[in-house]
């Protein structure tokens, strides 16, 4: 469907691997209409630039001296250099993604030069004020002029707090239709998981990579061992992300690694490859809280709240890192196939993979009056 809108008209802002990875599409949908800017809140070679190759999207404009900072930095940094770009070239709409300090920025940019601004993702709550992301996520919804809710909880969400139900659209979650398009076929999977000496069915898969669990000691610590005590009766793998590494070789965790099958990060579809045929998944991540719906797989999500509650109960469960998580696990691993194949015919309650386009249309009917004035 190719977009009605102007070349350049549409800023899509963003900072981080998963927001590539669920604005892809869109992206794709909107063609010489989107105007990627890159904050650079997380970039890197090995992370970022792969998925920028992987999922083919067009270089970004790249703004300098985000990455690194505190957030205070990153938001004021970011702001500073959107509003700059926004004054020179202004867009007809911004679109931003959940709850990074991409997003605020990019909200915070629209908003001080009045420019309708799409919230993708909106609606997500926790309720967990320790989460920095719960700040940001309610502050952009305050400031949106389009509200793109992923399911009727975070619907709910939005009217609970008084927003406006005009300004709420119910589109389903982009990640439905970017699981879809990136998971490799039949064929690549087996080929993967024969490189990894691994059998379908037959291995854990786990991230770590949240401050609340990396940068406290104790927490990483837990989490490695209980992954380690799992893995005496069957393989977990763990791609490391390089923040996790450090902090594992700054706190002296290195040997807990021993027992895992420890991974340089994975580009997108090798990740959902291996996640496909995982027996267990156990994550702190957000985006495989979804993902997992997706793939009808299992998942121990460790972490102290969620703002996805929709995967918990039939997909996920929540657990404290120690040993919480193990005895979780083991309850899900001793399921087997059977918990495996009635996974497999739940439907995912995120969408059903038309989440991009509904957006691409909402944002022709949004900018309008802009581009006809043009």
């Amino acid at each position: 469907m190719p977009s009605p809108l102007p070349p350049r008209s549409v800023a899509v802002v963003l900072g981080t691997r998963p927001e590539l990875v669920k604005l892809a599409e869109l992206i794709r949908i909107l063609g010489p209409a989107a105007r990627v800017i890159h904050t650079g809140q997380h970039y890197d070679d090995e992370l970022s630039g792969r998925f920028l190759t992987e999922l083919g999207l067009p270089e970004p404009e790249f703004l300098t001296g985000v990455g690194g900072s505190p957030r205070a930095g990153q938001i004021a940094t970011a702001l500073g250099a959107l509003d700059a770009l926004f004054a020179a070239d202004r867009p007809h709409a911004v679109v931003v993604q959940g709850d990074t300090n991409a997003a605020l920025s990019g909200a915070l940019a629209a908003n001080a030069r009045s420019i309708p601004l799409v919230h993708i993702e909106a609606g997500l709550r926790s309720h967990d004020r320790r989460m920095p992301e719960e700040h940001n996520r309610v502050l952009i919804d305050r400031l949106a002029d389009l509200l793109c809710a992923a399911t009727p909880d975070n619907r709910a969400n939005l009217l609970a707090e008084g927003i406006s139900p005009a300004r709420i659209e119910l589109t389903g979650n982009t990640v439905v239709e970017a699981v879809q398009q990136q998971l490799p076929g039949a064929d690549e999977r087996r080929a993967l998981l024969e490189r990894h000496g691994l059998t379908p069915d037959g291995y854990v898969l786990a991230t770590v990579h949240r401050p609340e669990n990396t940068d406290d000691p104790a927490a990483l610590g837990a989490v490695l061992t209980e992954l380690a005590a799992v893995a005496a009766d069957l393989p977990v793998v763990l791609p490391l992300h390089p923040r996790t590494r450090a902090r594992v070789e700054a706190e002296g965790l290195a040997p807990l690694l021993a027992g895992l099958t420890v991974l340089a990060p994975l580009g997108y579809g090798e990740f959902l490859a291996l996640a496909r045929h995982a027996a267990l998944l156990v994550s702190d991540s957000g985006g495989v809280q979804e993902e997992t719906t997706v793939l009808g797989r299992p998942l121990v999500v460790v972490r102290r709240s969620t703002e996805r509650p929709e995967a918990m109960g039939t997909f996920a469960e929540l657990v404290s890192p120690g040993p919480e998580l193990g005895r979780a696990a083991r309850a899900r691993l001793a399921e087997g196939r059977l918990g495996l194949r009635r996974l497999e015919a739940q439907r995912s309650p995120f969408g059903d993979g038309t989440a991009s386009r509904r957006i691409a249309e909402l944002l022709a009917d949004l900018t309008a009056p802009a581009h006809a004035a043009a």
